[in-house]
């Protein structure tokens, strides 16, 4: 539900506190089998278990078969960059984690475990996850700070035969591309005539230009805290180095208000108050605002609204048009795990932006560009999309239609899936 505007965010401090200290963990191993007899747990364990360990040893595939390693994945954190905390380190980060586990079972009938791992060395966390990767199904990076975040990923998808995915990048920009596309219908602009500007050139940033540009976006800026970047700059990264060759093609300099003159999509993923009513109204007629910094937008939509934008989205529930990556990561794995995929590649990550931004339909409006985190619609579609692009694409080890996906997720959510159905209500 939205947050009621008089809600004391205190209030909320204290309860989760309280709750947190009373539930001592929010996760549970919960067994799929009894062993309440002597036959029971000769089965489950042994004498019995050596059969399928037997088969394993003898094919190493089959251990998706015989295991829940298909539907385990581990959600693997430094603790350098968690939202809204920043740099906490690995043991404040559990909590987190935690909650992305549950959010995964919750949405996308995945079963998620929390790996902390207390070390800022990139050597340490990829060689971590590669030796724990007979456990999983597939691993989601989170909340790692760039640029170390880039190069784990890189490496991991290198020496690992599952998926390995970046949250923070990944579905961050899969659940903006869909609201921007369903925002340019709205304003009817075709994407390849976008204009944008991106102001925050950290991992979500940089994931959402790429994205943009591999949808035909030509016409693309990205700022960070020293202004428009761009080759013109001495103090860029090897990273935005990079990216300062093929963005900013108008050689432009300068801050971000002289970035958005002109522009008519601005993407924000930095701080509160970074865009002032007068930058928006140096846009072009009837731009495209998200303004996604957390907890407070770059902008309120109000104000946005007050100085000419005709769409805006942010990342509040309690705002129109929240941009949330519960919309994104849950049926993305779910669709990559039951087709066993190889990896998520950009084929699979376009499919799920489609989905989504089709789930609208004939409801589209400017205060309704993408689906609520609550609509039961969202995991089968997007875990559809992504099976049916990773069989296309050949990187499904098991195939299956995206109608089979669909509906089996639809069963898991309602059905084994459990909370997520009984807890969760349709739109």
């Amino acid at each position: 539900m939205p947050m009621d505007e008089n809600h004391d965010p205190t209030s909320l401090q204290h309860e989760a506190l309280r709750l947190h200290r009373q539930w001592r963990g929010k996760l549970s191993i919960d067994s799929k089998v009894s062993v309440a007899d002597d036959h029971a747990l000769a089965i489950a364990y042994t004498p019995g278990v050596a059969e399928p360990c037997r088969e394993i040893a003898r094919d190493a595939e089959l251990i998706d078969t015989y295991t829940g390693r298909w539907n385990m994945v581990a959600v693997v954190t430094d603790g350098s960059a968690v939202l809204g905390l920043g740099n906490i380190g690995a043991r404040a980060s559990l909590p987190v984690m935690e909650g992305k586990s549950v959010l995964f079972k919750a949405f996308g009938g995945v079963d998620a475990f929390p790996l902390c791992v207390e070390s800022r060395d990139v050597d340490d966390i990829v060689r971590t996850v590669r030796l724990l990767e007979p456990s999983f199904g597939g691993i989601n990076l989170e909340d790692i700070a760039a640029p170390s975040c880039f190069e784990i990923e890189r490496r991991l998808i290198e020496e690992c035969d599952i998926p390995v995915f970046h949250d923070d990048q990944h579905g961050t920009a899969v659940v903006v591309m869909a609201a921007a596309i369903n925002a340019c219908r709205v304003t009817e602009r075709a994407i390849a005539d976008l204009k944008v500007v991106i102001n925050g050139a950290g991992a979500a940033g940089l994931a959402i230009a790429r994205m943009l540009r591999d949808e035909g976006v030509e016409d693309l800026i990205l700022c960070d805290s020293g202004g428009v970047i761009g080759e013109h700059r001495r103090d860029l990264s090897q990273v935005k180095q990079e990216v300062a060759g093929w963005t900013n093609r108008g050689a432009r300099e300068g801050g971000l208000a002289a970035a958005m003159e002109g522009a008519n999509l601005f993407i924000g993923v930095s701080v509160k108050g970074a865009v002032s009513p007068q930058m928006v109204s140096s846009m072009e007629q009837r731009p495209i605002v998200l303004a996604m910094a957390n907890p407070d937008p770059e902008i309120l939509p109000d104000q946005a609204r007050a100085a000419g934008a005709a769409v805006v989205a942010t990342g509040r529930s309690d705002f129109p048009n929240q941009v949330n990556n519960v919309l994104g990561f849950p049926g993305i794995f779910r669709g990559a795990l039951d087709v066993r995929a190889a990896n998520i590649n950009e084929n699979m990550k376009a499919a799920a932006a489609r989905a989504l931004a089709g789930l609208v339909g004939d409801e589209l409006s400017a205060e309704n560009i993408i689906p609520r985190a609550f609509d039961l619609r969202v995991a089968p579609a997007v875990a559809g999309a992504v099976a049916a692009a990773a069989v296309e694409s050949g990187v499904a080890r098991e195939p299956r239609t995206a109608a089979e996906v669909a509906a089996s997720t639809r069963e898991m959510l309602g059905g084994s899936g459990g909370k997520a159905g009984k807890t969760r209500e349709a739109p």
